[in-house]
């Protein structure tokens, strides 16, 4: 493969003439610092707020999944079901994801990774994922790459944002918003009601399945002085999903196939405050307190309030300090504390089971230097201190090298990184004979879970051919071991099993490929592919290629292509039409009824191949209205992305939006 690379990597070196520096682009995630994306090594994908007021898509995970490299999204089911990203064929609790500075991951959850079902689009303002290991600056779970989502804030001004989208299956999206400010302060407030009828989340049958989310966003920030700047978010989703929960049958004695009608109701909030302080002109400190709660409710019936069963909630408070220091114009550094406190609550009929918590206190710093003229080159180290699992220290270098035209970038970064048990993973146990969950009072888990630990590499080549075309061209290699999948028998109560850390090493290696072109004035392309080589080192056959031990990681196509195609009608530059295209290679899906990772009766799913189009179709109209309509899956084609879980079928929606 290796070879390959090297020769695609001269071919675009070489090709074509160079023009004009390009557009400077800052960006905050990489250092945790505004910086120029033409200088950074770290490979970095952004979706700008124009992305984001052209699109159509009511949540982000749709957005991503259609314009993004290595960013493989599932989800089970339609609107509001579980959802997740992986980045670089990794595990989805192996990317993290921040909110306004704030890390959204449920306490309560398996994995504690973050859900994206409730993150609808018209809160958001701006996107940058980095990919490739981030747990020198961000910590625990960021070993395919971090997320960073910004949400809408106050402009100059006074302004007012309405929106409402009718479409299929009696869906109906209502959204507003307030903002404005002066040079001294600014504020935005966004609320937003989604509903739906919703479509069956098994795939084997055709009741509706109902989804809505009530969802608020609201920012403010005040400069007191040129010194001392407040800043602050807050973010509440309120929702209700009705479901189809598949059963393991080999769990509770029921057939694989088992439809089994449920219903959850959710809250999830989070909100930072943070005070900005600016002593000297090279140095400055922010002090962070930041928070999200969770809150999960599932009743075993639809519409019958009394019959809850399960109730769930995680919190999370974290405080966070951050110091800015420039030694002068090419040299830098990033350096903070940070401490991060996670607790769950589970009981079943009003009875307590579980309260389960744990703290990580983390040091670290991320230093950036402008070695010569066109090298750029970055250093950090983090330092985690887990109340479980112990002490894990990670790194990572960057290096870019920016040629003298500005129009062509060679980069390439190394690091290690770490993951630390969830709480569930720390505490759970599960033994239906004794009711024992969770380290409740029948059971305790017996034995040492030590945090999952990562290396990898990647290089790659970013090139403004000409001002029509421009090209990403990235291989990256990554590495982990430890990793805590699989059960065993390991509790007081003699029975029963838990989370164990597998003793081999999952590898994870690929291509990812992005440009952008300009045909003329009317025709715009957007074009990224990716192909990743996954072995999750399990000890049985690859179902898709028997004759290999191992196999491609869950839910991980080897091939995916999206294509965008931006076509505005000659003379008439107020109408627009967009055609998304995906196609996704075979993947590979845990079968219904198998849970035990190092079982000899893995029985494994195949996922199928898929093609998917959806058309926009978007006219300006006077006084700042925006009317557009949207076909989603126009071949009406039948796929998954999780096995037994459905997609959206051929789906209308009529939108009106305005701007004053």
């Amino acid at each position: 493969m290796l070879k390959k690379i090297y020769a695609i990597l001269i071919l675009i070196f070489f090709t074509s003439h160079v023009y004009s520096e390009v557009p400077v682009i800052v960006i905050s995630a990489p250092s945790k610092k505004p910086q120029s994306l033409s200088t950074v090594g770290t490979s970095v994908t952004i979706l700008n707020e124009k992305f984001f007021d052209d699109s159509t898509e009511h949540f982000l995970g749709d957005a991503l999944s259609s314009a993004t490299t290595s960013a493989n999204f599932f989800q089970s089911g339609g609107h509001g079901t579980a959802s997740a990203i992986q980045l670089r064929g990794m595990p989805k609790r192996y990317s993290t994801v921040y909110i306004d500075g704030v890390k959204m991951s449920d306490p309560s959850s398996v994995s504690g990774d973050f859900d994206f079902n409730n993150i609808l689009t018209s809160q958001i303002s701006k996107v940058e994922i980095l990919k490739g290991n981030q747990s020198s600056i961000y910590g625990s779970g960021a070993i395919g790459g971090t997320i960073h989502i910004f949400t809408k804030k106050g402009k100059t001004g006074f302004h007012k944002d309405i929106e409402y989208v009718a479409g299929s299956h009696d869906t109906h999206n209502l959204s507003a918003s307030l903002s404005g400010g002066n040079e001294k302060s600014n504020y935005y407030l966004g609320l937003q009601r989604f509903q739906t009828d919703g479509i069956s989340q098994m795939t084997h049958n055709d009741e509706k399945d109902r989804y809505r989310n009530n969802g608020l966003v609201a920012s403010y920030s005040k400069k007191f002085t040129d010194k001392i700047e407040l800043q602050s978010n807050a973010r509440v989703a309120e929702t209700y999903l009705q479901y189809d929960a598949a059963c393991v049958s080999n769990l509770f004695g029921c057939s694989p196939n088992y439809d089994h009608a449920e219903e959850t109701d959710g809250l999830e909030g989070s909100y930072n405050i943070s005070l900005i302080h600016k002593p000297l002109e090279k140095f400055s400190n922010k002090f962070t307190l930041a928070n999200t709660y969770i809150k999960r409710i599932y009743a075993s019936a639809p519409n019958s309030k009394n019959t809850k069963q399960d109730n769930y909630y995680g919190d999370r408070y974290a405080f966070l300090y951050q110091g800015n220091y420039n030694f002068n114009l090419d040299n830098s550094i990033v350096f903070g504390v940070e401490r991060e406190d996670d607790s769950m609550g589970f009981n079943r009929d009003a009875t307590v089971r579980i309260n389960s918590s744990s703290h990580i206190i983390s040091q670290y710093f991320d230093y950036q230097s402008r070695i010569t003229n066109n090298i750029y080159a970055t250093f950090g180290a983090r330092f985690d201190e887990h109340s479980f699992a112990g002490n894990e220290d990670s790194q990572r270098a960057t290096l870019a090298y920016v040629f003298d035209d500005k129009t062509t970038k060679l980069k390439s970064s190394f690091g290690t990184g770490f993951r630390f048990p969830s709480l569930y993973e720390t505490f759970y146990v599960f033994n239906s004979a004794n009711n024992c969950a969770f380290g409740g009072p029948n059971c305790r888990v017996i034995g040492h879970k030590k945090a999952e630990t990562s290396q990898s590499y990647d290089f790659g080549i970013e090139k403004t051919i000409n001002p029509n075309l421009s090209i990403d061209l990235s291989y990256f290699n990554i590495k982990y071991e430890d990793a805590l999948e699989g059960w065993s028998g390991n509790n007081s109560a003699g029975s029963g099993s838990t989370t164990q850390n597998s003793p081999s090493t999952t590898k994870s290696q690929g291509l990812e490929f992005f440009s952008n072109y300009k045909f003329n004035e009317m025709v715009n392309f957007g074009f990224n592919y990716t192909y990743t080589q996954t072995y999750d080192g399990a000890e049985h056959d690859n179902p898709l290629n028997s004759d290999k031990a191992g196999s491609q990681m869950v839910r991980v196509p080897r091939n995916v292509m999206n294509l965008i195609t931006n076509f505005k009608v000659p003379g008439n530059d107020n109408l627009d039409f967009t055609l998304r295209t995906k196609w996704s290679d075979e993947a590979r899906d845990y079968g219904n009824g198998n849970v035990n990772r190092n079982g000899a009766s893995f029985n494994d799913a195949e996922l199928e191949s898929y093609l998917v189009n959806d058309l926009s179709i978007s006219y300006k109209l006077p006084n700042s209205y925006k009317l557009y309509f949207d076909v989603i899956n126009i071949t009406d084609k039948k796929y998954e992305t999780a096995q037994d879980y459905s997609q959206m079928d051929r789906s209308f929606n009529f939108g009106l939006k305005r701007n004053f």
